[in-house]
């Protein structure tokens, strides 16, 4: 009994040295891992301990070759607007002036109808006093939901005006 278990020890304590003998080291060195101990050594990388590490290099997304050097050779701008892709058609400041009157006209359009909305919701409101109808009358709870109701939508009629024009205003002068 005394010299299986002692057996039985030994092939445990081969199997697990051999187990940490198939993964490496693992370092890493800011953002990046290596199994390479002179290279953790040189750069002053941290042993990573317990469990195993996997890493997958990751892939670079296309065209960014193109994108990346044009802004290091446009002479110091400090422009920060992204450079469009090679391929992408160009357009003529004709074609862009026509798109930009277009876009305000749709949401002039916008606005008037919403502001028309935001005077309609008013006067239903009728500042937090709304006109009770029947159905008000029978159930008091009603009208008070109906009145939360109307606040909320007078709210959001203010900010979707706001943010017409706000859309108004990012568009260059006519």
């Amino acid at each position: 009994m005394k010299k299986s278990l002692s057996v039985s020890l030994w092939f445990l304590a081969a199997l697990a040295a051999s187990a940490a003998g198939a993964q490496d080291r693992i370092y890493r060195c800011g953002n990046e891992y290596t199994n390479n101990a002179q290279l953790a050594k040189e750069r002053g990388c941290k042993l990573m301990e317990g469990g195993n590490v996997t890493v997958v290099q990751g892939t670079r997304p296309q065209g960014q070759g193109g994108a990346a050097s044009a802004p290091a050779n446009s002479g110091g701008s400090g422009s920060a607007a992204p450079a469009s892709p090679p391929a992408a058609p160009r357009v003529t400041s004709n074609d862009q002036k026509a798109r930009d009157s277009d876009a305000r006209a749709i949401l002039e359009g916008e606005l008037r109808k919403a502001e028309a909305r935001h005077a309609e919701l008013l006067k239903e409101y009728n500042n937090g006093a709304p006109e009770r109808n029947a159905l008000d009358l029978r159930n008091p709870q009603r009208y008070i939901d109906r009145t939360a109701e109307l606040k909320a939508s007078v709210a959001r009629s203010e900010s979707d005006i706001a943010g017409i024009k706000r859309e108004i205003a990012r568009l260059p002068a006519p």
